[in-house]
């Protein structure tokens, strides 16, 4: 290995240290992300002929803006696919249409209410991402319990119900969407065979956790709040929801009829979504005479894009294009074959070991180096929909539920109901630990026994 190699991945791990303990130094982790993008290429570009094939003499400008480019594409099809589902989600959301699971989750038993958000949280997650389901539900949540010891039990099985329902999903999780954007794994294999394994780590820690609750829920005391009407009709609101939330089902099926990228079907749903809801308050506007018009303004898409979660896709950004320099220089494929060799090729505990690290570091970074580790073979435990594809898919999904700093979901439930480290690591660890491999042994029963 090279020197200036190892410099690239010295200054990849310093970055990947400052995001993982970006809680102690404060700094926002798309900073970090940004300058390892940065600094990785710039020290790549010290002497790109010994990685790239042509890039000498006059050839280096046109032979390394073609490798660029071609990560950057591969980058933007997850980054634009994730800007359009946020967006109809947080559509869905400003319009009311989340009111129907409050509906449906209403029961004064607390176990029956916990198997309750399991389940609606599951399925949300797979059709959803975990993120805004996790907030959806602990949004609810507040307005079911009022104890709040209680309500921890029921927030850290929303974390683990989330994480297992977009593990199947190939639009529940974004390491999930990486896997389906590159091609390795499709819909239809994805949610045929880590269905199962996913509803059994979820299932197993719902059950050991209902055994910590006992008795009635106590009535919460709302407080009375009267919300301004932005004009529109309860059939207009049903009407956005079904279209956001039908749109995100559609996806999958448009990616198998037209073979267009998965980002194409999702701007395809904000196109329509867009068009529509255009219409409903452009209609209100004229019929109103401007009363609604400032609050009704505010839940059009023009303003909802100023809203997106731009750090988030920065990070992506500059996470996917520094593992893309790695990838570049041949430290990922070297690894691969590490791993292969440590482990003899039994990618069950490749990938076993892969799920517990995303509990510890971000799974991006995690499945975005093994998609530079591995190439894609004809056959095998490596090809489309192969072994090693699908269990990346469920244990860096799931794997994240095992402490509550490993996912997106963990992060926001624990600054959204105060939960400690201490306190998820002492009670819940543990238990979903079980839950993951049961998952990965059920997937096992399966490969063995059924496909």
């Amino acid at each position: 290995m090279s020197t200036l190699t190892i410099a690239i991945v010295t200054v990849f791990c310093i970055g990947y240290f400052c995001i993982a303990i970006e809680s102690v130094t404060k700094i926002n982790k798309a900073a970090i992300a940004l300058l390892m993008f940065v600094a990785t290429w710039t020290l790549f570009m010290m002497d790109p002929g010994s990685y790239v094939a042509g890039a000498t003499g006059d050839n280096i400008a046109s032979a390394i803006s073609g490798v660029i480019e071609h990560h950057l594409g591969s980058t933007a099809t997850t980054l634009f696919f994730l800007m359009g589902a946020m967006t109809i989600v947080e559509l869905v959301d400003q319009n009311g249409g989340f009111n129907f699971v409050r509906d449906t989750l209403q029961t004064k038993s607390k176990r029956a209410l916990l198997w309750r958000i399991a389940c609606m949280t599951f399925i949300l997650s797979a059709i959803l991402d975990n993120l805004t389901t996790s907030i959806v539900m602990i949004m609810i949540l507040r307005k079911l319990v009022s104890d709040h010891q209680d309500r921890l039990i029921y927030a850290a099985l929303v974390v683990i119900a989330a994480n297992s329902g977009g593990a199947f999903s190939p639009i529940g999780d974004v390491t999930t969407i990486m896997l389906w954007n590159k091609g390795v794994i499709t819909a239809a294999g994805v949610i045929m065979e880590i269905f199962i394994p996913s509803v059994v780590s979820m299932v197993i820690p719902a059950y050991i956790l209902s055994l910590s609750l006992n008795g009635t829920l106590e009535p919460v005391q709302e407080t009375a709040v009267v919300e301004e009407s932005d004009g529109l009709s309860e059939r207009q609101r049903k009407i956005i929801f079904f279209l956001g939330v039908g749109g995100l089902i559609f996806v999958p099926i448009f990616k198998t009829i037209t073979h267009l990228p998965p980002f194409v079907g999702i701007l395809l749903v904000l196109g329509v979504l867009w068009t529509v809801t255009e219409i409903f308050y452009t209609s209100i506007h004229q019929a109103s005479e401007d009363t609604a018009d400032n609050r009704n303004t505010q839940k059009r898409v023009s303003k909802m894009l100023s809203r997106i979660d731009m750090d988030t896709i920065l990070f992506f950004l500059g996470i996917l294009m520094a593992v893309a320099c790695l990838e570049t220089i041949g430290v990922l494929t070297m690894l691969g074959q590490t791993l292969d060799t440590v482990f003899e090729g039994n990618h069950y505990l490749v990938t076993g070991i892969i799920g517990v690290l995303s509990s510890i570091v971000d799974n991006v970074p995690l499945v975005a180096g093994c998609m530079g580790m591995y190439p894609v073979q004809a056959a095998g435990d490596m090809a489309v929909d192969g072994i090693f594809w699908q269990l990346l898919a469920y244990c860096a999904g799931v794997g994240g539920s095992m402490l509550i700093i490993g996912s997106a979901a963990g992060v926001v439930v624990m600054g959204l109901e105060k939960i400690t480290f201490g306190w998820y690591m002492k009670k819940v660890t543990w238990i979903a630990f079980v839950g993951y491999v049961a998952g990965i042994v059920c997937y096992w029963l399966e490969k063995t026994f059924i496909f």
